[in-house]
């Protein structure tokens, strides 16, 4: 099928909660944390939230509200495997293309207006069940909550069929459960704000959405 169109979702993703998406480990220095979060490198290091984070969390979420591993609508948007030798794999891309998000500017203002760090390091630890006691303690770094990151994602169209809906419902379904690790914890609670289209805002649409 012929493309037809390229559209834009663009939008805030604002943290509710600590957010922890790994960037190595840490820990081999001193002052170092033991599972600090993925950034940007050069000197103005910053965290991020990779596109490849958002585009599984959110497929795998779509999976489970449908009730199936292979949906063919989860196929077109996020693609398939439609071929497997000893010597490799093909793949089928699909319809989405998820962008790395980027603190905005005005994240960015608000976090040197008053001092504040991009991240914070939260102390862990496993607690025995049988004696009670803590063991195996470790320090994690996350993104603070209240920071705001630029949501972006390219939609392909080919003829008429169009998406939006399901798409909204998977970012739907990701803002009621959790991005990145820990999650179980209280980590990675997410909301998304200022949704728009090709510059058309879609908010209203999505906050109608009731998942259940």
């Amino acid at each position: 099928m012929k493309l037809s169109k390229i559209k834009l979702m663009e939008g805030k993703l604002i943290c509710q909660t600590g957010l922890h998406i790994g960037g190595g480990e840490g820990g081999m220095h001193i002052g170092g944390t033991d599972t600090p979060v993925i950034k940007t490198i050069g000197k103005e290091s910053e965290p991020y939230i990779p596109g490849s984070s958002l585009k599984g969390k959110m497929r795998s979420l779509l999976e489970l509200y449908q009730g199936n591993e292979y949906d063919e609508t989860i196929s077109v948007l996020f693609g398939e495997k439609v071929g497997d030798t000893t010597s490799n794999r093909l793949y089928k891309a699909g319809m989405l293309s998820f962008w790395d998000c980027y603190l905005t500017p005005e994240w960015k203002k608000e976090i040197r207006d008053n001092d504040l760090p991009y991240t914070e390091v939260k102390m862990e630890n496993t607690i025995d069940r049988r004696t009670g006691k803590a063991q195996h303690p470790r320090n994690i770094e996350r993104v603070i909550a209240g920071s705001v990151f630029h949501f972006k994602l390219s939609i392909k169209e080919f003829g008429d069929k169009n998406y939006d809906n399901f798409i909204l419902t998977g970012l739907k379904l990701l803002e009621n459960d959790c991005l990145g690790g820990s999650g179980s914890r209280g980590y990675g609670k997410i909301q998304f704000k200022e949704l728009s289209i090709d510059g058309q805002s879609v908010q209203e649409r999505y906050e109608k959405i009731n998942l259940f």
